[in-house]
């Protein structure tokens, strides 16, 4: 697929709405179904009397008419080659408009920026270039030196907010010390309190949080202390709610299924289309938010059977604007299936990614940490399991996997470690459980440690989940502020089927206000004396001045329950030695010890020679 490189670097479109630099803007949708689209303008700002747009000449309001109460103006598209349509008009910024498919009801863009009146309403213009970037000097950061932590603006404060966000980037970096922040979807998603995944309108920046100058200025804060910004975007399906794709063209196909329904149309007649629209997306936040990253949502419910698949094809393009802006940009994904192909190269038949999600060594964690061994935890629960995915990235590679009945994984040397993202924590692993608990609430004080230092110090890319490095206490639930009854009653249905052995009174009510408020961090815990803060800046300060992520091997050895880990490292060899299943404090003979903690449940020494 051609790409405007451009339009592309100077961060426009070319569909949705886009000012030109004589004081009109050109609206352009793909509908190659229909026979007739209108854009219903209704203006801020009218142009002068009986000016002309098009054929048309619009009758504006007296001047004694409130702007918001402005009539609209319906004007014909025209149609292009390929089932585009277009229309110049004279407008700006804050000018409000939808589009008329075929005579029926108006409809928000599916190319909007803002959806100011939520995801059902109308579509607001915004000036791409209007925002004053102060980050040119940034290029971002290679993946060897990445540290990530995720968080969700609704919650990560109290405002839940973009700004209030900014107020906390200077703890996260200079003083806890990571390098990379990971942010939940922003893309405009039904109501005020969602976790991203039913987003429907995937260029539009969601309201709540601060629409699209919020996000622009939570970037470019961002880069100027140094920090990354990586964001997590939603390929494998869109929300129920507003969603109205299926209006404008095949967007979605049964020719494959997911855990949503229908999947979105790679392969299917009319897919060239849909893949424009998503490759175009993944470079929209690139350029035009100055994203450092993306993050893929569960990659393994993205069907195509195209000759080149849309993964490879978001990173080939990724790539190419990456050299043509000289910055760095990391493009991840999350995947269950320990599969080699998403990080090999195209040469090697694969799709060129430069990192996934690794979650076995969380499950081994968990299930030594907390001896839970319910749904997915049933296969894990050795030590060597957690020494082999230290050593070698993950632990299933083509091995009969009993939770899904059939073998899993591929060979893990074909992975660099750092190309395997491990967590402790994560938005699915504590918001996907029952009551949203967070290992402060499952486990002891000296067994998170020990996790901490395995997590931090190994050669692998670790990601944090806000909070865990203060020992939030509370929860991170599942909650939503859907406005259509049957979806919501759907939702409670499926929580009360998820976790049908709980009585329903111990399963909150994702529609409840309450269960979002129980979410959000509380930050007087850093402010007060906490040592599990005190770890971890500990951790981070030795990752970055020893640790050398660039490794496809990790000397690892389990002997009983001890866990004994050396990392090649710069100058000094780093070694963590940790017992997550008693209190015995393992030996480290001529090493200096650096760093311990140890209880009833767990004992870990970190040391250095």
């Amino acid at each position: 697929m051609k790409m405007d490189d451009l339009a592309t670097l100077r961060g426009t479109l070319s569909l949705g709405a886009n000012l030109t630099d004589d004081g009109e803007c050109e609206f352009r949708v793909w509908a190659p179904k229909a026979q007739q689209v209108e854009v219903k303008l209704r203006r801020v700002n009218p142009p002068a009397k009986n000016a002309q747009v098009g054929h048309q000449s619009l009758e504006v309001p007296s001047a004694d008419v409130h702007p918001n109460e402005q009539q609209a103006e319906v004007l014909p598209m025209r149609r292009e080659d390929s089932g585009y349509f277009s229309v110049r008009a004279e407008a700006a910024a804050g000018d409000r408009y939808a589009y008329i498919v075929d005579g029926q009801a108006p409809l928000p863009d599916p190319v909007s920026r803002l959806l100011p009146d939520g995801v059902h309403g109308s579509t607001e213009i915004v000036d791409a270039d209007a925002f004053e970037w102060k980050d040119a000097k940034w290029r971002g950061l290679p993946l060897r030196d990445y540290i990530l932590y995720e968080l969700h603006i609704g919650t990560f404060t109290t405002e839940g907010t973009f700004d209030a966000t900014i107020e906390k980037l200077r703890y996260l970096k200079n003083e806890l010390g990571v390098t990379a922040i990971e942010i939940m979807p922003v893309a405009a998603f039904p109501g005020e309190r969602n976790w991203g995944y039913d987003g429907v309108s995937l260029y539009a920046v969601q309201q709540s949080y601060g629409g699209p100058d919020g996000l622009k200025r939570l970037v470019n804060a961002a880069h100027t202390i140094g920090l990354a910004v990586v964001l997590d975007v939603v390929y494998n399906h869109l929300g129920n709610e507003g969603n109205y794709l299926r209006n404008f063209g095949p967007y979605f196909t049964d020719l494959h299924k997911t855990p949503w329904g229908e999947a979105v149309n790679y392969d299917a007649p009319g897919s060239e289309g849909v893949r424009q629209f998503v490759v175009k997306n993944a470079l929209y936040w690139l350029s035009e938010y100055h994203m450092d990253g993306l993050r893929l949502d569960a990659v393994q419910t993205i069907h195509d059977d195209s000759s080149k698949h849309i993964l490879a094809e978001i990173k080939e393009n990724a790539a190419k604007f990456a050299r043509e802006s000289g910055r760095e940009i990391v493009v991840m994904a999350e995947s269950d299936e320990n599969d080699s192909r998403l990080v090999r190269s195209a040469a090697r038949g694969g799709y060129g990614l430069d990192a996934f999600w690794s979650d076995d060594f969380h499950h081994c964690i968990h299930t030594l940490l907390t001896g839970e061994r319910a749904g997915y935890y049933q296969d894990f629960g050795k030590v060597e399991q957690l020494a082999r995915a230290l050593r070698e990235g993950y632990v299933f590679q083509g091995e009969e996997f009993a939770f899904w009945k059939r073998p899993r994984g591929t060979d893990a040397r074909e992975v660099p470690l750092p190309a395997n993202i491990i967590c402790i924590q994560n938005h699915d692993q504590v918001g996907n459980r029952a009551k949203g608990e967070r290992l402060t609430s499952l486990s002891s004080f000296a067994q998170r440690q020990a996790a901490a230092a395995l997590l931090l110090l190994a050669p692998h890319t670790p990601l944090i989940f806000m909070g865990q490095e203060f020992g939030e206490t509370a929860p991170f639930l599942f909650f939503t502020s859907f406005a259509d009854p049957s979806l919501v009653e759907a939702v409670r249905k499926g929580r009360r089927e998820e976790f049908k052995d709980f009585a329903w009174d111990e399963v909150p009510d994702p529609q409840d206000p309450e269960t979002f408020a129980q979410s959000k961090l509380h930050w007087d815990l850093v402010a007060s004396e906490n040592p599990t803060v005190d770890w971890y800046k500990a951790l981070i300060k030795l990752r970055k001045e020893f640790v050398i992520p660039s490794q496809r091997s990790c000397a690892v050895v389990a002997d009983g329950e001890v866990m004994r880990m050396e990392v090649p490292a710069r100058e000094a060899k780093v070694c963590v030695v940790a017992n997550l299943t008693g209190p015995k404090m393992p030996a480290v003979d001529g090493w200096s010890v650096i760093l311990s903690a140890a209880d009833e449940k767990a004992a870990v020494v970190v040391a250095l020679r």
